[in-house]
């Protein structure tokens, strides 16, 4: 296993090093932007929206219920696994949605299902490996919208077949990043637009979740039970089967768009901003041995398994527009859960960590307020109307609020807020943050998958009537 990592490493280095020139080159070749152009949907006003589901694990499972609620139907779905199958029959039939097609049997199976079924959306929750398969299956097959789940791609090569295949077929790619509905995450794009911390000079954020007891599991449960076997790959269960492998050959930012999504929304990156370059750096890899270490001693059979993803990965970007933006990494160490947001401007700043905000000449000096006071202040038209139906969603209601926007979004055949764009952007932080670690920190070019267009283009996520806009886009 040793020499198979070194041997991995030797080639991913190579790999890394031209990562971004593949990616600026395939720009230059690619197809030029297609104007307006739009896959027409067969739905007819007063229809259920009919969503296919590629995947039906538990994240899948949780859409499931918001589609319903809002009035949608699961037409048909896909999985590989029987347990995921009939957690997903049962959930739809207590839930009171008809009776869905299901297509099984092969890892592309899917391909069958977007062969013989008509969908006005399709929606993918799998591992992260099939997102781009999927997502250009589903694209191809006329699917007039396409949801596909965080992180959306792995390499640059992909993020630039998200956008040439959503720019070529006409089908509108919403990359489902739940952390953007979240309700101080929409406030605060409201405070950022009316100029409340002024210029916004800098953010950071990031995903720091210790998931060592999600990525080893006993076969049976989706976390890790004390006293347990301790398990990954094809032997375990949910995202111990896939996710813990990333971890081995791979030395990046594995997760960045809960951070980076938000982030980008606040910059308005691809509309009026982008992001230019990036610079990365890792710490040891130590936290997931301790933890085999510690709870299956140590003789236990995967006490040689050397991981190469650093416990901490930080990214540095800047942008066009002057910001800087820091992205932290850190999946494989005991904290508490955090997405660490702080988002700064020239007259104050939101600290997520200690729900603070400062805003000069209206807070008290050199003391930090509440968020919560000015979070209900700006609140969001979104959770100002919709938070009671909101309530049992999962992830605290911001997952039914982004399926309602994508349902708003189907309905009126309007662009999806958060498109290939944004999907391939917010991505490439994975592979731009590995090839950067792999040259010792240099700084690496992100590429403009809008080409050009990021210029003209403007804001259209989030829109609040009540809040109007005062940032100057470029």
């Amino acid at each position: 296993m040793k020499e198979n990592r070194r041997s991995f490493l030797r080639k991913a280095t190579v790999a890394s090093i031209g990562i971004a020139s593949l990616g600026l080159a395939n720009a230059a070749n690619a197809e030029p932007q297609k104007d307006e152009k739009k896959v027409a949907s067969a739905r007819k006003s007063g229809d259920p929206i009919c969503v296919g589901l590629i995947g039906a694990g538990s994240r899948s499972r949780e859409h499931v219920s918001n589609v319903i609620a809002l009035g949608g139907q699961i037409t048909a779905f896909c999985d590989i696994q029987q347990l995921s199958i009939d957690r997903t029959n049962k959930l739809i039939a207590d839930r009171g949605g008809k009776k869905a097609n299901v297509y099984t049997g092969s890892p592309r199976a899917f391909e069958e299902m977007l062969a013989k079924e008509t969908f006005d959306a399709v929606i993918i929750a799998s591992p992260w490996e099939w997102h781009v398969p999927m997502s250009i299956a589903a694209m191809k097959a006329g699917v007039p919208y396409v949801g596909v789940e965080v992180s959306a791609a792995n390499t640059l090569e992909e993020c630039w077949d998200l956008v040439n295949i959503s720019e070529q077929t006409g089908s509108q790619l919403m990359i489902l990043e739940n952390v953007c509905y979240r309700q101080d995450v929409m406030a605060v794009l409201n405070m950022v637009r009316t100029g409340l911390f002024g210029e916004i000079i800098h953010c950071r954020c990031g995903y720091e979740h210790d998931l060592r007891d999600v990525k080893f599991n006993d076969g049976k449960n989706y976390t890790y039970q004390e006293g347990g076997e301790i398990l990954f790959g094809k032997e375990a269960f949910a995202e111990a089967q896939w996710r813990t492998q990333h971890s081995i050959y791979r030395n990046g930012d594995l997760y960045p768009t809960h951070g980076a999504g938000p982030v980008a929304e606040y910059l308005n990156i691809n509309r009026g901003n982008r992001f230019l370059n990036l610079s990365a750096m890792a710490t040891q890899s130590r936290g997931l041995h301790k933890f085999i270490i510690d709870k299956g001693g140590a003789n236990h059979p995967y006490k040689d398994i050397v991981f190469n993803c650093g416990d901490i990965v930080t990214s540095m970007i800047k942008c066009a527009n002057g910001q800087t933006v820091i992205v932290t990494h850190d999946t494989n160490s005991a904290r508490p859960y955090s997405l660490g947001f702080r988002v700064q401007g020239t007259d104050g700043l939101w600290y997520n960590d200690g729900n603070t905000i400062y805003v000069e000449g209206q807070s008290k000096p050199h003391a930090w307020d509440k968020a919560k006071d000015w979070v209900d202040k700006y609140n969001h038209a979104l959770w100002r109307d919709l938070s009671e139906k909101a309530k049992e969603a999962g992830h605290g209601g911001m997952d039914y609020m982004m399926m309602y926007d994508f349902f708003q979004t189907i309905k009126n055949n309007a662009p999806v807020p958060l498109d290939a764009y944004d999907a391939a952007a917010w991505s490439a932080i994975s592979a731009l943050s590995e090839a950067s670690i792999a040259q010792g920190g240099s700084v690496v070019d992100f590429p403009d998958f809008t080409r050009g267009q990021w210029i003209k283009r403007r804001p259209i996520f989030a829109i609040d009537d009540k809040f109007p806009s005062v940032q100057k886009f470029y």
